[in-house]
């Protein structure tokens, strides 16, 4: 049986390779989550939310809410105003994080980091997702193409000309292809939405 000291040693192993550290990720190490109060107590460990830990030294990262989003939703994709964040697309800077979840998955229930959740369709949900590192967590989003064409998608709650904005700075910035834009403009189904923008860029 391990000892006490070999138990901090193994959680603050853990939470240097992960970034964030949830209570259940000690259940597959044999760990008693008691002893994370304990680092707790000692100052060895910061709570930056219910359930979520890491060290009191580590830097906060632009992206840290998205780490934490994406610990507490492990199928939500980062998607609309934080992915166009993400991507520097936009000027804003939403407070919320923007989460992508199955059209009839359980909705999160997440007390921190605040969550703007919407829902996609498994097609749109699947298309278009790369992943980045971040503080040890995998952080998946959507790529800026895709973006745009969510953006249009989603017009109604982020805006018309977020969305506008978002596709001329990709353009501009040749984060995509035409190509691209259309074919996410199809999986999206807004092609018609889209095509008067799309056709004054590529002039």
């Amino acid at each position: 049986m391990a000892t006490p000291t070999a138990y901090t040693d193994r959680i603050l192993d853990l939470v240097r390779k992960t970034g964030v550290l949830r209570p259940r990720d000690l259940d597959a190490h044999g760990i008693p989550r008691t002893y994370l109060s304990r680092l707790l107590t000692a100052g060895k460990l910061h709570r930056i939310g219910r359930g979520l830990y890491v060290l009191p030294d580590s830097g906060v990262s632009e992206h840290r809410s998205l780490a934490e989003a994406c610990k507490r939703v492990p199928k939500g994709v980062v998607c609309l105003l934080s992915a166009l964040r993400f991507h520097e697309l936009t000027t804003q800077a939403p407070f919320e994080v923007w989460l992508a979840i199955g059209e009839k998955a359980w909705r999160p229930q997440v007390d921190y980091p605040p969550l703007r959740i919407v829902r996609f369709s498994a097609v749109a949900l699947k298309s278009g997702v790369e992943e980045h590192q971040f503080e040890g967590v995998t952080i998946p989003l959507f790529t800026p193409a895709k973006t745009v064409a969510d953006c249009f998608k989603y017009r109604n709650k982020i805006g018309l000309d977020v969305a506008i904005e978002a596709l001329r700075e990709c353009w501009r910035s040749r984060r995509c292809s035409m190509d691209e834009l259309w074919k996410y403009a199809k999986v999206c189904r807004v092609q018609n939405v889209m095509r008067p923008y799309l056709e004054s860029i590529a002039i």
